[in-house]
């Protein structure tokens, strides 16, 4: 049985009658909390394992919550939390990446429909073609399969002007540790943007070696294409929680006003 329901902004929301049985089983049988009693209310860095190269970076959660936590207040469970489609978890997640350097199976058709009922629900998710090439075999299927999950809707690039390049930096341009494109791409779902897309591989900027040097230069902007392509990632992160907060209109004189400058 699922608990956990989003509202429009991507939040995750608990009925005070389950949360008092949840508690209640587990002091009478000692069975472990759901996710979302576990989760509460902090930050949880998610990611999507399926059938392919689904994991390229698999350290880099520890640097970018240690930069969430340094950055701003946002309290973050201190691990990954990996979640496979068919996962209760999953619907306790708000915010989803996955992440690809190679292989991809494709979903299923009962994948599709729960990941379809995900992003219906007000769940999002991050979509990343961690190759480094423009053609992929990875690019090519994923918007095949998003077609098949949402046929009546299309991928289009998210305008400079979108809520994401200002939901904590103001952001000017886009970054990642190649820059396969100048844009990224999403899908609006009930007015706001569910599925974000990139194949600049803006997570590969993280990257380190076990000495803990970066392990891929940043082309063709160095040093501080990587700290651009690391903001973008802590906007993501704020956006899936605040959603459209910083389009607002109280903001506005003030955005307009640090973009001036």
């Amino acid at each position: 049985m699922r608990f956990a329901v989003f509202n429009n902004r991507g939040h995750t929301g608990k009925r005070l009658t389950t949360a008092v049985f949840v508690l209640f089983v587990f002091a009478v049988t000692g069975a472990v909390l759901s996710p979302g009693a576990a989760q509460r209310d902090r930050f949880v860095f998610t990611q999507l394992q399926y059938a392919g190269d689904w994991d390229p970076y698999p350290a880099i959660y520890q640097d970018i919550l240690s930069f969430l936590a340094l950055t701003t207040s946002i309290e973050s469970l201190g691990h990954r939390r990996t979640v496979r489609i068919k996962d209760e978890e999953l619907f306790y997640s708000p915010f989803v990446v996955m992440l690809n350097s190679g292989r991809f199976d494709g979903f299923t058709v009962a994948e599709r429909d729960i990941l379809r009922k995900f992003l219906n629900s007000g769940g999002s998710i991050f979509i990343e073609d961690s190759s480094g090439n423009r053609v992929s075999g990875f690019n090519r299927e994923i918007r095949e399969e998003i077609r098949k999950i949402f046929p009546e809707k299309r991928l289009t690039r998210l305008p400079r002007e979108h809520v994401l390049f200002r939901s904590f930096y103001l952001l000017r341009g886009l970054a990642g540790r190649c820059m396969i494109n100048n844009f990224l791409e999403g899908m609006d779902i009930a007015g706001r943007t569910a599925l974000i897309y990139s194949q600049n591989d803006i997570f590969g900027a993280w990257a380190r070696d076990r000495f803990g040097n970066y392990f891929y230069e940043c082309l063709p902007g160095g040093e501080q294409q990587r700290f651009e392509a690391q903001k973008l990632t802590i906007n993501l992160c704020i956006f899936s929680l605040t959603g459209t907060y910083k389009s607002d209109f109280i903001h506005k004189p003030f955005i307009e006003e640090k973009l001036r400058k």
